[in-house]
């Protein structure tokens, strides 16, 4: 399939050289995944809202966590201007890149995600959101009891994903870039107890996993903080890491599998 009409014919008079037409890549399971997984793997985002007044672009730095499903969680301030945009109009954008260390940013993937931004309002999904949101941002803990900050969730509605160059894939069906909501709720019911076993029974396997996997050596006191289908955060008292899952788990029960690997290939070598 061509994206027509993206390079049509010059005009009359038009000397430029004509451009060939480019293949439209269509979306498949695997750019869902890799959006899901820049999602899940950032701290920051640039979050584009519209100007409450005027209704002019506005474009703002964010830390961003995800809930169960991969939906991304923010904790803002009512205070903010973004906030107060999002108050007036819930529509707004995410753009998430993993171009961290490379020379030339525009090779790495990033991916601009687009929902609607709303308050948390039932009191057990804020609880479960805001435990999640504090296992990517310990730091944010300072903060978060303060009356004027509240969390907020994206209902995700599309994707641009873009792999590199020439490889970009619009993405329109916005749940199918989430973990499927019975995946997401069985994590989410067995969450608190793996991560208690994990810190209680196995710490040693979490201090292997943060310096020979995520290459965080020099610090120990590491413990599990949240975990999901696509990998588990982990924190000390300074620092937190992201783990991810290759392949991503399809039920809880494959958390136990998924974590005894990791530990072997822990001790097999590492970053360390």
């Amino acid at each position: 399939m061509l994206r027509a009409g993206l390079y049509a014919a010059p005009a009359a008079g038009d000397h430029r050289p004509m451009r060939k037409d480019i293949p439209t890549i269509m979306p498949g399971r695997s750019h869902r995944d890799a959006v899901r997984r820049l999602l899940r793997g950032v701290r920051k985002a640039g979050l584009a809202t519209t100007m409450a007044e005027g209704g002019a672009p506005y474009a703002s730095l964010v830390t961003v966590a995800t809930d169960q499903d991969g939906s991304p969680l923010l904790l803002l301030s009512g205070l903010a201007d973004h906030t107060r945009n999002l108050a007036a109009e819930p529509r707004a954008a995410l753009l998430v890149d993993a171009a961290e260390g490379l020379d030339n940013p525009q090779t790495g993937p990033r991916a601009t995600v687009m929902g609607r931004i709303a308050r948390v309002a039932d009191p057990a999904e804020e609880e479960r959101g805001r435990r999640r949101f504090l296992a990517r941002h310990p730091a944010a803990a300072l903060y978060a009891g303060f009356g004027d900050f509240a969390l907020y969730r994206m209902a995700v509605e599309r994707a641009h994903y873009v792999g590199g160059f020439a490889r970009a894939v619009w993405i329109d069906d916005g749940p199918s870039l989430l973990s499927p909501p019975a995946l997401a709720a069985a994590m989410s019911d067995a969450e608190v107890s793996i991560i208690t076993h994990m810190n209680d029974d196995h710490a040693d396997a979490v201090d292997l996993y943060a310096r020979r996997l995520c290459g965080r050596s020099g610090e120990e006191g590491w413990r599990m903080a949240a975990i999901d289908a696509d990998g588990c955060d982990l924190v000390s008292a300074e620092q937190a890491a992201r783990l991810p899952f290759d392949p991503s788990l399809t039920d809880p029960s494959g958390a136990r599998e998924t974590l005894v690997a990791l530990v072997k290939k822990a001790r097999a070598g590492g970053a360390e």
